[in-house]
C-alpha cells in the first residue's frame, strides 16, 4: 500500500460524530466479520483514552492487548494510522523507534491501528486490532470505519 493511498483513507473515513453507540457497532462488525471468516482478533476502540469497546475471539493471547495498546499509541502520538508510521519510516530508511526516541515496549509501528477522526474536531481516538497480518489488520480497521460511513 502507498503512503498517498493511507493518507487519502484518513480523509474519507473522517466522521462527522463517534458515539459510544458508533463504538459498539464498528467493534461488532469486525466480531461479526472475524467469526464468519474464523480469523482470531482481538479489537480495541477507545475515544479520549477510555475504552469502550474490547473483545477477543478465541486463539488470541493476552499478548493481542500489549499490541493493541502500543500500536494505538503510535496513532495517537502521530495523528496518523500505525501502517502509514511504518512505511512512511520505512521509505525514509529509518527507524521509528529511533527516530521519534521512544521505547519499544510502548509504540509499535504495526500496521493494525487507525485513528478515528472527525470532522472539525480531529484525532479523538483509535480503533485497533490485533491477530492477523499488519496488512490485514490495518484492513478490518478500516472496513469497520467505512461500514460505520453507510
Amino acid at each position: 500500500m502507498k503512503l498517498t493511498e493511507l493518507l487519502a483513507q484518513e480523509e474519507t473515513l473522517t466522521l462527522r460524530s463517534f458515539t459510544n453507540q458508533d463504538a459498539l457497532r464498528a467493534g461488532q462488525y469486525v466480531i461479526d466479520r472475524a467469526m464468519q471468516e474464523q480469523l482470531s482478533v482481538a479489537i480495541e476502540l477507545k475515544r479520549n483514552g477510555q475504552r469502550l469497546f474490547y473483545a477477543a475471539l478465541d486463539g488470541t493471547a493476552p499478548d493481542q492487548e500489549e499490541w493493541i495498546r502500543r500500536k494505538s499509541n503510535v496513532v495517537l502520538r502521530h495523528g496518523h494510522s500505525s501502517l502509514y508510521m511504518r512505511l512512511y519510516n520505512e521509505s525514509k530508511n529509518r527507524s521509528y523507534h529511533t527516530m521519534y526516541a521512544v521505547a519499544p515496549a510502548d509504540y509499535a509501528d504495526a500496521g493494525g491501528s487507525f485513528p478515528i477522526r472527525v470532522t472539525g474536531v480531529g484525532v479523538i481516538g483509535t480503533i485497533t486490532v490485533s491477530g492477523l497480518s499488519q496488512e490485514a489488520d490495518h484492513q478490518l480497521a478500516v472496513d469497520a470505519l467505512a461500514f460505520l460511513k453507510k
